[in-house]
């Protein structure tokens, strides 16, 4: 609703004791405006005027708004519903995905940025929740909405980002996670595996050596070069997350969902080495939501999945069986635009998964500009082409310039054009943090 050029967010209207509150946005800023009395309307800060209050939406007064309206505040996935993280680089685009999540039964993630892409837009995590916080006010979104501290590498970080809210940690195991191991022959694979502590060999050997198993449709035996290759590869790792675990995630005040995160490694992860990582947990006593293994076929940025679809499906399978085994969900990261597998990984994991995405409503902000400013859509793509080489060391992509039309031979009305093309689409979202 709109009153000499004030939005009113009629979906906002709440009260709490003798105060009634309503967001609003004047001009390109928003705000809570206040009336009455009461505890909520003293606690805001604000400037008032003729008995109104008229308060920033700004962290502080997120925090009351947190405080008298619970539905406001992240929480975790207690229900283990199917999810979808659904990052908004922006802070702009939230309004959108509650519309979008509204009227089904997915438990969205709408606070959900990783620490890569918290340094490429220059923002804190306290402004992610409170951009995520802001939108459920306004859109008056009661069903519950998380907060994923993604793909976080230390204690130190993740404990920091419990501090500020979050209620979902992804812990990125990667740098805990051997790479080398993959390309050793097997006199240097026998050789590395023989250094180290013989306690570590006979546990697993012990466990492991000449196993078979059967999991539903799903068997296989483990032989002792694929052991010696998991155990060097992800014991380390294994043990990390025991450790994360134990000191912050079990006895946390709040509950929390707990994602372990081993796709950033250089190859798919196999259902064995899957099975061995899953048990070490069930054993260990380590309770997880999701786990996000590496599957086969390509997950590039802002594009859909490259690779055989019936090898896709029946990879995901066997993860799936693993996961329903031992009590968690598929996660599925890298998931902007991944269209054509979505059915799959819907169908295979019965419905219940995570999807991580954040750069499909970017490149949708980046296309509304195409259209609506053409002038600051090639301002910005002469940007992108400038800052591409930089935005590659920090993501894989195997984009070809050479592809994108010359941009000055393009007229206005065929910009929107620019984004359905795979290698434009992905010069754009890699260079978000530049732009």
């Amino acid at each position: 609703t709109q009153y000499e050029g004030v939005r009113v967010y009629s979906k906002s209207f709440s009260h709490a004791g003798g105060t009634k509150l309503v967001m609003i946005k004047d001009g390109m800023e928003k705000f809570l405006l206040a009336a009455g009395k009461g505890e909520l309307y003293d606690a805001l800060s604000g400037d008032e005027k003729d008995g109104y209050k008229l308060c920033p939406a700004d962290h502080e007064n997120r925090l009351v708004l947190n405080r008298f309206f619970p539905y406001t505040e992240p929480v975790a996935n207690t229900e283990h519903r199917t999810s979808v993280g659904l990052g908004d680089r922006l802070g702009l685009a939230t309004p959108g995905h509650i519309r979008a999540v509204r009227n089904t039964e997915v438990f969205p993630i709408f606070a959900q940025q990783s620490v890569r892409e918290l340094d490429m837009t220059a923002r804190k995590y306290e402004d992610v929740i409170d951009s995520a916080a802001y939108a459920v006010f306004q859109e008056g979104y009661k069903k519950g909405y998380g907060a994923d501290g993604d793909h976080l590498k230390t204690k130190e970080d993740i404990l920091k980002e419990l501090d500020l809210g979050a209620t979902m940690i992804t812990l990125d195991s990667s740098e805990k996670i051997d790479n080398t191991i993959l390309n050793l022959n097997d006199a240097e694979l026998g050789e590395k595996y023989d250094a180290l502590d013989e306690s570590i060999r006979s546990y697993y050997e012990d466990k492991y050596l000449n196993e078979s198993v059967s999991l539903g449709s799903l068997s296989f035996e483990i032989d002792r070069v694929q052991l010696m290759r998991d155990v060097l590869t992800y014991y380390a790792a294994i043990d990390f997350i025991k450790e994360v675990y134990e000191e912050i995630i079990v006895g946390y005040k709040k509950p929390l969902d707990f994602e372990i995160s081993i796709d950033e490694t250089s190859t798919p992860t196999s259902p064995v080495s899957h099975y061995i990582i899953a048990r070490e947990l069930s054993d260990r006593k380590i309770v997880i939501s999701t786990m996000a293994p590496r599957f086969i076929g390509e997950f590039q940025k802002g594009i859909d999945y490259i690779g055989s679809l019936d090898e896709f499906r029946e990879d995901i399978r066997s993860h799936v069986a693993i996961a329903e085994h031992y009590g968690y969900r598929i996660s599925v990261h890298s998931g902007s635009d991944k269209f054509s597998i979505f059915p799959i990984v819907a169908e295979e994991t019965h419905g219940k998964f995570h999807v991580k995405t954040a750069g499909t409503n970017w490149l949708e902000a980046v296309e509304v500009i195409s259209e609506n400013d053409p002038k600051l859509y090639r301002d910005m793509h002469f940007h992108a082409l400038r800052k591409f080489s930089d935005a590659t060391k920090l993501y894989h992509v195997t984009t070809n310039l050479a592809n994108i039309e010359d941009l000055e031979s393009v007229e206005d009305k065929d910009l929107p054009k620019y984004l359905k093309n795979n290698d434009a689409r992905q010069l754009l979202h890699i260079t978000y943090g530049y732009i």
